[in-house]
């Protein structure tokens, strides 16, 4: 039996003397393997194939990894094996690599066994012994360079590293935000002291940066044409006129020099924010067109940064990125058992952001159900064309035209509807043929009165009789309290 060994320092080819090794157990292999003396009795240096650099050391790494047979491998088992008519099974560590040298060449590859593998790290631990010309510290050295090629070559051709790209630009253009706001804010503050009329006047940043850094002190409003930095007439001609009234304080030299410098930090950082962005668009529609087209670069470029990767992405389920940077809220909502979030950055999307306000929380989950859709095509397909893009954007459109009509229709439901029935003339009743005016139209039909039951009718006759009754019984009293008091007088006379 012949055994592949890989090394950093090339390919070897060896040969098993004693046979009964494969048959044997772990513990009697590796007591035949302690020295490597007794390994130099089990096996045997057929052939050896020495690298001629790192960088072929590094190819053949990289084949061996895949699985693939390369030129020097199929180069050095032809030449070794087939060309020298040996007939013996050739023993491979890898199941895939072992398929393809026997596709590719028609050698026997043996079954790999528990007692193969023992054989094959006995073989490791003296191979500076049983190959001539190898020395342990060149060996050493190689496998560290080789390692450290190998590690530089799978970063630089890593297929997440365009992700790294985008989370990084995406990281920067919100700090350059705000970092944009601080300055211009401070900027307005520290310029208006010596001319506060001019904040309300000019209201973009990038336009009072530019305006501050030409004209200088107000004084010189003047003589300035602030045209130059795309400011239009009637605001020039408000700001000479706000300058003659000013209520600013003088400022030195020295001052304008600083706020001078702010000026163009200020300007500076929104050309590079610019810039920025439209590198951000760029990247974005060549690694996920489909993503793009569906939420924006902006949007989309969030979602792949909080994921982590355009791979963790297509991997997140369609609720998960429906609620993909609203954990906090959550998590707060889970611990409180109260509603839980809808939308997360999904809500910048311009689909979420036309819809009405009740129907935010529907159209998030349609979108979000496509957008997972759209990244694993992104992650795992080739497609450049936003094909599935389009395709999607349309039926979320679509849904949300629908929802809104549902919507007014419900609105709608309890209002009366006029008839909308034909007229239908009257027959004419007069010989001539014209209608004839009728007086019984005009008059007024009196209800008819409704029978009352016999029950009503004596609850109402017995109610006057009872009040008859109460009002005999009141005057009988009254009487009864008259007769003593005359009785009362009549003693009181006799007294006298």
């Amino acid at each position: 039996m012949l055994l592949l060994l890989e090394t950093p320092a090339g390919y070897a080819l060896f040969s098993l003397k004693n046979k009964k090794l494969l048959k044997a157990d772990a513990d009697s292999i590796y007591e035949q393997f302690k020295e490597s003396t007794d390994a130099a009795r089990q096996v045997s240096l057929t052939a050896f194939h020495k690298f001629k650099d790192t960088k072929d050391a590094m190819e053949a790494c990289t084949e061996l990894t895949e699985g693939t047979v390369g030129k020097s491998l199929k180069k050095f088992l032809k030449k070794n094996i087939v060309d020298a008519g040996v007939a013996d099974n050739l023993a491979v560590l890898d199941k895939t690599l072992g398929g393809n040298i026997n596709k590719k060449l028609g050698i026997e590859i043996s079954v790999l066994s528990d007692g193969v593998k023992e054989i094959m790290r006995g073989i490791r631990m003296h191979l500076t012994a049983l190959i001539d010309g190898l020395d342990e510290d060149e060996v050493k050295s190689m496998s560290l360079g080789l390692a450290h090629t190998l590690s530089r070559f799978k970063l630089k051709f890593s297929p997440d590293k365009v992700d790294t790209m985008i989370i990084q630009a995406v990281g920067l253009l919100d700090d350059l935000d705000k970092e944009l706001n601080n300055f211009a804010m401070r900027l307005r503050e520290w310029y208006g002291w010596h001319f506060p009329e001019m904040g309300k006047i000019v209201t973009e940043n990038l336009a009072y940066a530019k305006v501050v850094k030409l004209m200088g002190l107000k004084t010189k409003a003047k003589d300035t044409d602030l045209s130059k930095v795309g400011v239009p007439e009637e605001i020039q001609d408000e700001v000479r006129a706000a300058a003659e009234t000013s209520m600013g304080t003088e400022i030195t030299d020295e001052d304008l020099n600083n706020i001078n410098t702010l000026a163009e930090r200020v300007i500076e950082l929104t050309e590079y924010r610019a810039s920025l962005a439209e590198y951000l668009k760029l990247r974005m529609s060549a690694i996920a067109p489909n993503l793009t087209y569906m939420v924006g670069e902006l949007v989309g470029a969030r979602l792949i940064s909080q994921a982590g990767s355009l791979m963790s992405l297509a991997k997140h389920p369609s609720s998960t990125v429906q609620i993909l940077g609203a954990e906090k809220a959550l998590f707060r909502a889970l611990k409180t058992k109260k509603q839980t979030p809808k939308y997360g950055l999904i809500y910048h999307a311009s689909l979420v952001g036309q819809s009405a306000p009740a129907l935010k929380g529907k159209i998030s989950r349609v979108l979000a159900a496509k957008l997972s859709l759209c990244c694993r095509v992104d992650a795992l397909g080739d497609q450049v064309e936003p094909s599935l893009g389009k395709e999607y954007k349309e039926y979320v459109e679509k849904r949300l035209a629908t929802l809104e009509e549902s919507g007014m229709r419900s609105l709608t439901k309890g209002i009366s509807k006029p008839g909308q029935g034909k007229y239908e003339k009257q027959a004419a009743s007069t010989k001539s043929g014209s209608a004839q005016y009728s007086k019984d139209a005009d008059a007024v039909e009196e209800p008819v009165p409704k029978k009352r039951k016999k029950s009503e009718a004596a609850e109402g006759e017995e109610a006057p009789k009872k009040k008859k009754r109460k009002a005999s019984a009141e005057e009988a009293a009254e009487e009864e309290e008259e007769v003593p008091k005359k009785k009362k007088k009549k003693k009181v006379v006799e007294e006298e």
